[in-house]
């Protein structure tokens, strides 16, 4: 499962990643309010584990904006504020769970555990299609037009990500963010060569991949 870990304080994301990661998990940190807030609604967060008190947007309204925009997703709030009120202000602002500084790694790992097995008792879809792709995520099987196509990992979940987001135009720091878990990084052009993969495999398929790239904006899977 992907989880971001949202913490300003260096030793506790260190301590919180590491000790996720050693669960079987891929971890991504964000140390400010704003950057989780962005990485939180622009990638595929499986759940998100959030500071209460953080640089450049407080933990509540990082909150709020996720609840907006994804209302499933759980989120632990993680707080050194004990007071009733304060639980309460942050359950109200749609924490799925609460957990005061200092606390025991083994219980926030428990209530992590607990909170994946109830999405994941949740229907969710086991099959993305859309452009003439289809692709199947148990067995990891991808057919473009009928015709099947093997890709690599990465590329598999490049594709998926394009396909979650059916016509919509994903910048290039969306991708970064959503496949990668990369922040801003203007050195790299991993997005343009894994694109410029998909395609060659789509067209070695039959026919013109059905990705598109618009200058200056980014790249959309168009189905139309």
């Amino acid at each position: 499962m992907r989880i971001l870990v949202v913490e300003d304080e260096a030793g506790i994301a260190d301590f919180v990643r590491r000790g996720l990661a050693a669960e079987g998990h891929q971890v991504d940190v964000a140390t400010d309010g704003l950057e989780g807030e962005r990485r939180a609604l622009a990638s595929e967060v499986d759940l998100v584990v959030l500071d209460r008190m953080l640089p450049g947007r407080d933990g509540l309204e990082v909150l709020r904006g996720i609840r907006a925009a994804k209302p499933a997703l759980p989120v632990i709030l993680l707080t050194a504020r004990g007071e009733v009120h304060d639980r309460v202000a942050g359950l109200d602002a749609g924490a799925t769970d609460y957990l005061v500084k200092p606390f025991a790694f083994d219980e926030l790992a428990a209530r992590v555990r607990a909170h994946l097995r109830s999405t994941s008792t949740q229907a969710r879809p086991t099959r993305l299609e859309g452009g003439g792709i289809a692709m199947d995520l148990l067995s990891r099987e991808v057919t473009f037009n009928g015709r099947q196509v093997a890709l690599s990992a990465k590329e598999f979940e490049l594709l998926g990500h394009f396909l979650r987001h059916p016509d919509q135009v994903l910048s290039r720091e969306q991708l970064l963010s959503g496949v990668w878990g990369y922040d801003h990084d203007p050195g790299t052009n991993i997005v343009e060569v894994y694109v410029g993969y998909l395609r060659r495999k789509l067209r070695a398929a039959g026919q013109d991949p059905p990705i598109d790239t618009l200058r200056s904006m980014g790249y959309r899977l168009s189905t139309r």
